[in-house]
């Protein structure tokens, strides 16, 4: 008999002996497809429960924590996470972000069932990507790709009353493709929440585009160049001004968002006047968990705040720096209010519309990016980044693309690129393809033109 992720809760609640206690049961079910020179090659559907047990101990000088997290699949596997984290609780010195834990908020529907996925996610997809890869192999184009559609329900209880359920879909898509001599390489790809909105022949259609600008190349050196950075681009670089945007961090002098003297920029012009920052559990077609979840303690998370309700936060407004990442802690420390980190992110213009390519139409001489990858921090006080260009830099002269370029390694900032871009398309959703396969997915931004993106030195990546 299969034991349901609520009697898991249950279970792991009653059996603690600490003061208090908090219960967080994964149920995850995903189906993937991968191909490779237009074949299918593997799938896969895999389901797991994870527990995460968090203990809390009164002490004389406050409240010691333990978290634990690991697989269940009976009763006596949750006891012994909860004994686990009993025991580290108990060894523990007190929590400096200790705070009332959240009580008693239900979910309407915490009695259903898991949300599964399963292989049928792709009954229309199969047999369009079976037609694609027909197509690619008679106009000698190689395709290589892989999507993966994730369901993850999240069921979160506490001895406080808390009772919280919130089921997640995930998927994301992305295909390469090379002509049949593998001289060069264009790629695309997307998220989604049940692949409904994906089509094998689009985004084949697409790629033979991307190979045909790419019969003509030029090699061009390094330095500052009008760039137009397609929605995939940008949401590389807007998760990172997001992930570096806590509020302890930046109160303690550390990161971008530090004030001069102290404290924090909150209420500084960041960013050009009519750009949105925001995040929004209820935004569309992006939605994700409207409470609170957090396994662990850290600058930007804690244990305490778990089922803290989640709704549209604004972080640069107006080009405003409006809020920072919070725990109840961090805001006791900057006097700021409490905004907790959501697991979605947007990026809005005013008065932007139109598309990608209309900037490409708009740009007389300069380039357009696919994608960027190996992102890493160089300087935290100005966030400055460092990665590679990836699958097609394409020249672009007269508003037309006339040619594929060689890729660069780009130094610049995503904090300073909100204010020197001179045009935006409008907003859609879109996928990070350095972050978006295993971290953060649900993005929705525009493309941006940057008149002077730096392009710091030649890679000889292809």
């Amino acid at each position: 008999m299969t034991l349901s992720p609520q009697t898991f809760v249950e279970h792991a609640l009653a059996t603690s002996a600490a003061d208090n206690c908090i219960a967080i049961v994964r149920d995850r079910t995903s189906a993937n497809l991968r191909w490779a020179n237009n074949t299918l090659t593997t799938n896969g559907v895999m389901h797991g429960v994870d527990v995460t047990v968090i203990s809390f101990v009164r002490t004389a000088d406050g409240v010691a924590t333990g978290s634990v997290t690991g697989t269940a699949t009976d009763l006596a596997g949750v006891a012994a996470l909860v004994e686990a984290a009993d025991g580290a609780a108990r060894s523990s010195t007190p929590a400096e972000d200790a705070a009332e834990l959240v009580a008693d908020a239900t979910s309407t529907d915490w009695d259903d069932a898991p949300v599964p996925t399963d292989i049928h996610v792709y009954d229309a997809l199969a047999p369009a990507l079976g037609e694609a890869f027909g197509r690619a192999g008679a106009e000698g184009r190689v395709l290589y790709g892989f999507v993966n559609h994730e369901l993850t329900t999240t069921y979160l209880g506490s001895t406080t009353g808390l009772r919280l359920r919130h089921a997640q879909p995930t998927g994301h898509y992305g295909c390469t493709g090379k002509p049949s001599d593998l001289s060069t390489s264009a790629w695309v790809g997307g998220a989604t929440r049940d692949f409904s909105d994906v089509d094998p022949l689009a985004f084949d259609a697409e790629l033979a585009r991307r190979l045909r600008w790419a019969e003509r190349k030029v090699d061009l050196p390094a330095g500052r160049y009008d760039t137009i950075l397609p929605p995939s681009a940008v949401a590389d670089l807007m998760i990172d001004a997001y992930w570096y945007a806590g509020a302890r961090v930046a109160h303690e002098g550390q990161s971008v968002y530090s004030a001069k003297g102290g404290g924090t920029r909150v209420g500084e012009q960041l960013a050009a006047t009519g750009v949105h920052l925001f995040s929004d559990p209820a935004y569309a077609p992006i939605q994700c968990a409207p409470f609170n979840v957090a396994s662990q303690s850290s600058n930007e998370t804690s244990v305490f705040d778990n089922g803290l309700p989640l709704a549209r936060t604004d972080w640069i407004r107006d080009g405003v720096l409006t809020s920072l990442v919070q725990t109840r802690h961090s805001a006791a420390m900057t006097g700021l209010p409490v905004t907790p980190g959501i697991d979605n992110l947007v990026l809005t213009v005013d008065g932007a519309s139109g598309t990608e390519e209309d900037l490409v139409a708009g740009t007389e001489r300069g380039l357009l990016l696919t994608c960027l990858w190996y992102i890493r921090e160089v300087d935290p006080q100005s966030l400055l980044l460092t990665g590679l260009t990836r699958d097609g830099v394409y020249l672009i002269e007269g508003g037309e693309i006339t040619g594929v370029v060689n890729n660069f390694r780009f130094n610049d900032s995503p904090v300073d690129l909100l204010r020197r871009f001179t045009h935006a398309s409008q907003t859609v959703p879109s996928f990070s393809r350095e972050w978006g396969d295993d971290y953060f997915s649900r993005t929705a931004t525009p493309a941006l033109r940057v008149p002077d993106f730096n392009m710091s030195s030649v890679s000889q990546a292809q």
